[in-house]
């Protein structure tokens, strides 16, 4: 069989876009954050009963809401932002901070408060910040945020719940 330039380059197109998908997309349900036992622990099923399906969607799925989306993007008040699926207190309000990113972000997570993994999606490597209770994806952290740490905990305003002081 003789192959031609043509279809070698059009075969070739096609096998990098099939390995370039790979990295980007992960079967529904592949939560990398999710894996593993935590003290707050339910059934796919459950967990899709307990949660708007949103907040499902981004907890259980590492989906991301659109920037700007969140209401929690503007809260200032004094409180906590708790997890949205286990209500385990995750940051203090002190350490928010308008990163103009358009998701809700901090500079520190409170004591004991959120886990970390390696995300590789989208072709690069991410620190992924999940709940240390639940395992529920909360956003991503970056170094580039203000003192005194330095970091920028970019956290999905549907991961959150607000409890005002």
């Amino acid at each position: 069989m003789q192959v031609d330039r043509r279809t070698f380059l059009l075969g070739g197109a096609a096998i990098a876009a099939l390995g370039a998908a790979a990295l980007v997309f992960r079967p529904m349900g592949a939560s990398r954050a999710a894996e593993g036992t935590f003290e707050v622990s339910f059934t796919e099923a459950e967990w899709k009963a307990k949660l708007d399906p949103k907040v499902f969607e981004v907890l259980r799925h590492e989906a991301t809401e659109a920037p700007g989306s969140s209401p929690l993007l503007y809260e200032h008040r004094a409180g906590i932002f708790n997890c949205a699926g286990c209500e385990l207190p995750l940051f203090d309000s002190t350490t928010k901070y308008e990163s103009g990113t358009g998701w809700p972000s901090f500079y520190q997570p409170l004591d004991n408060a959120v886990g970390e993994s390696t995300d590789t999606t989208l072709g690069m490597s991410r620190t992924e910040v999940h709940c240390r209770r639940c395992g529920g994806h909360l956003g991503h952290v970056f170094n580039d945020g203000p003192q005194p740490t330095g970091l920028r905990y970019c956290m999905n305003g549907l991961a959150l719940t607000f409890t005002a002081a």
